[in-house]
C-alpha cells in the first residue's frame, strides 16, 4: 500500500517566518504522498485589534463570531496559506492551498451552542477521500488551513489537529498513514517544566492514567484524543514532535512521543 504521511504545523511555527522555512523544507523531502496541515498564528488576532475587533478566546479556542470570520478567512485561507504554498513551490514540491470548500474537501456542521457559543466554528461531518486521492495521484499536495464549510456557503473555523486527524483517516482505506502534529515542544512531557521529560510512547491505557494524574491537561487532551480516534479509524501511526525536528524524524530517529492504541 502507498504512503501518506499528515503533517500539522501550529501558530507557533507559522508566526516563525524562519521555523516555518525549515519546516516546510524537511516536510518537501518526505517521501511518498504527502499533506500538510496548518494553523492560524497569531496574525488573525493582530489584524482584528486593528480593525477594532476585540479577540475572545474560552480554553485557548477562538470565538468566532460574523466578523471575527470575515478576518480568518482573509489571513488563514489568504495570506498564510499562500504564503505557505509560495515557499513549498520554491522548494519544487508541487502545492495546492485549499479550505475545506475547495473541491467540497472537508464538510463541517456549526458547532451546536453549550455551555460555550464557540460562534462559527465547525464540526467535520465528511471528508471527500475520493477527491483528495485524485490530487495525491496527480502528484498534487494539498495544504490545509483551518477552514471548512458546510455546504450552503458558510465557512467554518475548525481546528487543525482535527482536520489532519480526520483527513488522516479518510485516508487510512487508500494508504498506509502516519500522521505526525508538530508544535513548540520535544513531544508530551511527563513535567511541562522540563523538556528532557518527553514520554517516548503513550497507549490509551497511559492516557487515561495520566489525564486522572493531571500529567496531560488542557490543550494536549484534544490533541490526544483526536490522535486516538485516528487510529482507532485506522491510522497506522502518530507521532508528536518538536517542528524543528521533523527532518531528523524522516531520517528514522526515535524522537518526541508515539502514540499507539496498546
Amino acid at each position: 500500500m502507498n504512503r501518506l504521511t499528515v503533517v500539522k504545523i501550529g501558530g507557533e511555527v507559522v508566526d516563525n517566518p524562519q521555523r516555518l522555512t525549515g519546516v516546510l523544507a524537511a516536510f518537501s523531502f518526505i517521501d511518498g504522498h504527502k499533506i500538510l496541515v496548518h494553523g492560524g498564528g497569531k496574525t488573525a488576532s493582530q489584524l482584528c485589534v486593528r480593525l477594532g475587533i476585540s479577540p475572545q478566546f474560552v480554553n485557548g479556542r477562538r470565538i468566532t463570531d460574523a466578523e471575527t470570520l470575515t478576518v480568518v478567512q482573509m489571513v488563514y485561507a489568504g495570506l498564510l496559506n499562500k504564503n505557505i504554498v509560495g515557499e513549498l513551490q520554491s522548494m519544487g514540491c508541487n502545492a495546492l492551498g485549499v479550505t475545506g470548500a475547495d473541491a467540497n474537501l472537508i464538510l463541517a456542521a456549526k458547532r451546536e451552542v453549550t455551555e460555550i457559543d464557540y460562534g462559527f466554528a465547525g464540526d467535520i461531518k465528511e471528508v471527500n477521500s475520493s477527491m483528495l486521492c485524485k490530487l495525491l495521484q496527480l502528484g498534487v499536495v494539498p495544504v490545509f488551513c483551518p477552514l471548512t464549510h458546510n455546504g450552503g456557503s458558510q465557512f467554518l473555523n475548525t481546528n487543525a489537529d482535527t482536520i489532519a486527524a480526520r483527513v488522516g483517516s479518510a485516508l487510512s482505506r487508500y494508504f498506509e498513514v502516519q500522521v505526525i502534529f508538530c508544535f513548540g515542544k520535544p513531544g508530551v512531557l511527563a513535567n511541562e517544566r522540563d523538556e528532557n521529560s518527553v514520554i517516548a510512547q503513550i497507549t490509551r491505557a497511559a492516557y487515561q492514567e495520566l489525564t486522572q494524574k493531571g500529567i496531560i491537561k488542557d490543550g494536549m487532551i484534544p490533541k490526544l484524543d483526536n490522535a486516538f480516534d485516528a487510529l482507532v479509524d485506522g491510522v497506522k501511526k502518530i507521532n508528536i514532535i518538536h517542528s524543528d525536528s521533523l527532518r531528523e524524524l524522516n531520517q528514522g530517529a526515535k524522537i518526541g512521543t508515539v502514540i499507539t492504541l496498546k
